[in-house]
């Protein structure tokens, strides 16, 4: 990924860096044209940029649910998306 910022917490790159980047490998694997090799590096890294995003929306809701939880809320209720949102 060069060019790109890393976060604070080393080399690790932000969530909106790694979600970017995961749009460009399904792009990218989409069209079908790579070779097997280039094909299986692509989904390594967007398997391992997956792991990441979910390791960091998984902290995030873990922040969240501790604030609520300082405002005197001590339960989230799930989201549920209305009827004409994608999951």
């Amino acid at each position: 990924m060069a060019g790109t910022q890393k976060s604070s917490r080393g080399s690790e790159p932000t969530f909106e860096q790694a979600l970017a980047r995961l749009e460009e490998i399904a792009h990218e694997l989409e069209g079908g044209e790579l070779p097997l090799e280039r094909a299986i590096a692509l989904a390594e890294e967007g398997i391992k940029l997956s792991q990441l995003c979910e390791k960091q929306l998984t902290a995030a809701e873990g922040r969240i649910q501790q604030l609520v939880e300082r405002m005197g809320r001590p339960e989230l209720e799930p989201f549920e998306p209305d009827e004409g949102e994608e999951e």
